[in-house]
């Protein structure tokens, strides 16, 4: 009876933190990739535009759930615009994290499955004005990565 209590107490704390927005961020838009972008003629991109203003702090998410056979190098590239005009490339290594929520990992005979999701970057606003995210998905080369979820989050 103490061993259920424990874990119903740390179930309890695990979601009082990590359920609440307010300490990771409230979601403003989601990029459900979930494709490789092979070449320029094979473009798979999402977008989001969004109304932000000077001086907000922008969260960069990624929620990923990949298997593979030995190694693979993933890289998310967001191309971002203001009002139109692109001001610049966030490159982001998904598995580079610096929060992880619900990590999964496991590696038996050189095949990994793997999935979590985590916090990778920051940016800060400079001016007010309607910005697009469009992000693509691009990976070393391996025939054997299999992508069941690959997005971007962005969060406030």
């Amino acid at each position: 009876m103490r061993k259920l209590t424990s874990v119903f107490t740390f179930a309890l704390l695990f979601n009082l933190i990590f359920g609440c927005s307010s300490l990771t961020g409230e979601e403003i838009a989601r990029l459900p990739i979930n494709q490789l972008t092979i070449s320029d003629d094979n473009l798979i991109s999402k977008e989001a535009t969004l109304s932000l203003k000077k001086g907000e702090e922008i969260a960069v998410w990624s929620e990923m759930d990949i298997e593979y056979e030995g190694n693979v190098d993933l890289r998310f590239q967001i191309e971002v615009s203001k009002n139109g005009e692109n001001i610049g490339v966030l490159e982001i290594d998904p598995t580079d994290k610096n929060i992880t929520i619900g990590e999964l990992k496991s590696s038996i005979n050189n095949k990994t499955s793997w999935s979590f999701t985590g916090k990778n970057s920051e940016i800060t606003i400079e001016d007010n004005g309607e910005y697009t995210f469009k992000g693509i998905l691009i990976a070393s080369e391996n025939p054997t990565l299999k992508i069941d979820k690959a997005e971007i989050i962005l969060k406030k």
